[in-house]
């Protein structure tokens, strides 16, 4: 399915956010679309023309551009610059209206505590409409833009509710201007408050900022850490720098000691310890030689390398990291999709509820000032001596400015921006950011054993010979036949063997039984190596070893014994994952005795032997049945079928292997403490997902009454506004101080 990036411009709350993507969600063939206010950008899944999109942004007021799948992965210096330009911009409005704010308060002093209005009543009046005139005409004309904006496009947002708020406050100023000609009645003057309103929002506006930018930081390091240009050796044997978009596949780079590795590649001469503390988390650095690989942006440390360019752009591990991430933070949590549901009818409802309040002060004052009289006695701001139309202003302002939908909709976001981001920094890449919550519901975990508890190279540690073929002989028939296979223990004798190309035989009639065994025939003989049943000998026990049968025309040739280490500190795992309540299932296609001793040494309960690779997710399934909700972690091969049916799928992978589509969460190495730390940053950020959510929600509950009630002066309801998302944003923040382990 065809997936479009989009960046989106012109958002400034999650209802905005929410007009784009439903918007968006409504076009025809369009299967998801999901909207990244922090991110600003957009990702839609759908064979629809890019053009369409654009134009549906366009309909409800926002301006879009698509990304490239190039761009939007290079992009780290472009978005850095931009959210540096919006902080100085939001920095820039907040003290300048601060400074025309500050002496507005500072008059309304002597007003407020003596009703002195100094020097005389009309000066006074004037001074306040024209000073937040200034405040909110001036700085503050961005979100009055925004509000007409949205709401011309009948896609209201929380400036709406800012506009209508500050305006209502300015203008009772004008009307009591109008009050000293005698065109009208006496009107109490809220045109103070309209600056104070804007002050504090562009406060929370700038505070919000810096925070969303701590929030994105993880992303946007990532983008910025590739190298910028690469020394390159030509063909006359020079070395000559270049930028990296120059850079081709084939290339020699020469990286000297303390230089960063321009992009993914193989030594090709040289030994150094390299850095790969961005693919791993791990700091201890790896000793690398003539072909091994190596990934882009880890840091040479000792030597100087001659590196062949094997991947670059969007093919690179740095880009897939990237690509992971964004990902991950532009997915949705199962509990987003209420708070989504409320933002998108948070400011029409406010809208209809500071209506309803205008009028019920109108209509019904003896009434409010009642309730007001009771319980606003231990609130000094509250005042029911002021005229029926001015307490119905009040309180119809103080609604618009305290209902906060940015709370809600940041709730989810911010938490999983940097969650996914903090997962990053330790080697952990979530695909999908539902999996953060349904890790938090796992009883069971489905361990495979090669390559996931044991390193996942088997060595052949004896050859036990039972005809007359000489050992040369049969490693010559027995590599020749392996290597047609991919399998771990046929590598292993293909390896044991030592051979080169010419050294092989040709074998005919190929035919590879996954998890069984591969035949074929050479010479009008037909040979198989794979388990006993397969090769129609006799089982037999060799405790810890893993026998491999080879036979030639059904008669016993060789038996291969093999030796596969465990991982060092998976016992340590294993502990940690049953302390948290797991359950732990190994899964192995070994014999039983294998599996048996593996689990007793491990101290895992329960394990299933002799399992075919396809029957892995049939197990999974089987499980889930039962009621298990189920974590399944393979090394991402043949394991690819199992972690797709679990309710999680936990991927351990390589630099070299990074792209892979199976697990939900990819683990960037093969150390399975991965997979504890996994646990404990999901539920980290699910649970701050729910302090932001529960704040969110009540905040709101108890705020918004007390607005309706008059019990809310709007300068504090605004602050309080602002406080609620700073809030959100703020606690999600504090998950970057974590210990994973």
């Amino acid at each position: 399915m065809k997936v479009t990036h989009l960046n989106i411009k012109g958002m400034h709350c999650a209802g905005c956010s929410s007009a784009v993507e439903k918007a968006l969600n409504n076009l025809d063939n369009v299967e998801s679309a999901v909207v990244n206010l922090t991110l600003e950008k957009a990702t839609v899944t759908g064979e629809i023309n890019p053009t369409k999109l654009v134009d549906a942004v366009k309909n409800v007021g926002y301006d879009a551009e698509i990304l490239e799948e190039e761009s939007a992965i290079t992009s780290g210096e472009k978005k850095t610059e931009e959210l540096e330009t919006k902080f100085i911009v939001a920095k820039k409005q907040m003290t300048i209206a601060w400074w025309l704010t500050i002496p507005v308060m500072i008059w309304m002093i002597p007003e407020m505590l003596f009703g002195i209005m100094w020097p005389s009543a009309l000066i006074f009046h004037v001074g306040m409409v024209i000073l937040s005139g200034v405040v909110l005409f001036g700085v503050g004309s961005d979100t009055l833009q925004s509000a007409w904006k949205s709401a011309r496009h009948r896609t209201p947002n929380m400036d709406v509710l800012i506009a209508l708020g500050s305006l209502s406050a300015w203008g009772t100023g004008l009307v009591k201007l109008l009050a000293f000609t005698g065109i009208v009645s006496h009107m109490t003057s809220f045109a103070g408050i309209a600056g104070m309103i804007v002050a504090f929002h562009l406060t929370g506006r700038y505070i919000e900022s810096k925070a969303r930018g701590k929030a994105s930081a993880a992303i946007r390091k990532l983008m910025t850490l590739g190298a910028k240009n690469a020394l390159v050796l030509t063909s006359d044997g020079t070395e000559r720098q270049i930028s990296i978009q120059e850079l081709r596949v084939g290339d020699v780079m020469v990286v000297r000691a303390g230089e960063k590795i321009p992009t993914d590649g193989e030594i090709v001469r040289g030994n150094a310890s390299v850095n790969e503390s961005l693919a791993t988390g791990e700091s201890m650095p790896v000793e690398k030689s003539a072909g091994d690989h190596v990934l882009g942006a880890t840091i040479n440390l000792d030597s100087t390398l001659q590196i062949k360019a094997t991947k670059i752009g969007k093919e690179t591990f740095l880009a897939q990291v990237i690509k992971l991430v964004e990902s991950a933070q532009t997915t949705k949590v199962p509990i987003q999709v209420f708070a989504d549901r409320m933002t998108a009818r948070f400011v029409p409802v406010v809208l209809v509820l500071a209506l309803l309040t205008f009028f019920v002060w109108i209509f019904f004052p003896n009434v409010m000032i009642g309730a007001a009289n009771i319980f606003g006695k231990w609130l000094p701001w509250v005042s029911v001596s002021l005229s029926p139309w001015a307490l119905a202003f009040y309180a119809a302002i103080a609604v618009l400015v305290i209902a906060c939908p940015c709370a809600l909709g940041l709730a989810t976001p911010t938490a999983l921006m940097v969650g996914s981001g903090k997962g990053a920094e330790n080697g952990i890449l979530i695909r999908d950011g539902a999996a953060i919550q349904r890790m938090t519901d796992v009883t069971t975990v489905v361990l495979d054993k090669t390559g996931t508890l044991t390193q996942g190279e088997p060595e052949v540690s004896e050859v036990i010979l039972l005809g007359d073929t000489s050992e040369d002989e049969t490693m010559r028939l027995a590599a020749s036949l392996e290597s047609e296979s991919t399998h771990p223990l046929a590598k292993a004798i293909v390896e044991k063997a030592n051979l080169d190309k010419n050294g092989l035989v040709t074998i005919e009639n190929v035919q590879v039984e996954a998890g069984i065994g591969v035949s074929g025939t050479v010479d009008g003989k037909s040979i198989k190596i794979g388990t006993a049943n397969f090769t129609g000998m006799d089982e037999q026990d060799f405790n810890e070893k893993t026998p491999v049968y080879m036979s030639v025309d059904g008669k016993p040739v060789a038996i291969f014994l093999l030796t596969d280490a465990i991982k060092h500190g998976i016992s340590d795992v294993i502990h940690s994952l049953k302390s948290k309540g797991l359950k732990i299932l190994l899964v192995t296609g070994d014999r039983e005795k294998t599996a048996k001793s593996l689990a007793d040494i491990l101290g895992i309960d329960d394990y299933r032997f002799q399992v075919l690779p396809g029957e892995k997710a049939a197990i999974v399934k089987e499980l889930q049945a039962s009621g298990e909700v189920v974590v399944m972690v393979g090394d991402g091969i043949n394991d690819a079928p199992a972690l797709a049916q679990a309710d999680v799928g936990i991927a351990l992978s390589t630099g070299t292997d990074i792209a892979m589509e199976s697990g939900e969460i990819v683990l960037t190495g093969s150390d399975l403490q991965g997979v504890v730390k996994a646990f404990n940053l999901s539920r980290a950020v699910f649970k701050k997902i729910k302090q932001n959510l529960f704040w969110a929600f009540f905040y709101n509950i108890i705020a918004i009454p007390m607005a309706v009630m008059g019990l809310l002066h709007p300068v504090i309801a605004e602050a309080a506004m602002a406080l609620s998302s700073i809030n959100v944003v703020g606690n999600s923040n504090r998950l970057k101080k974590i210990s994973l382990r």
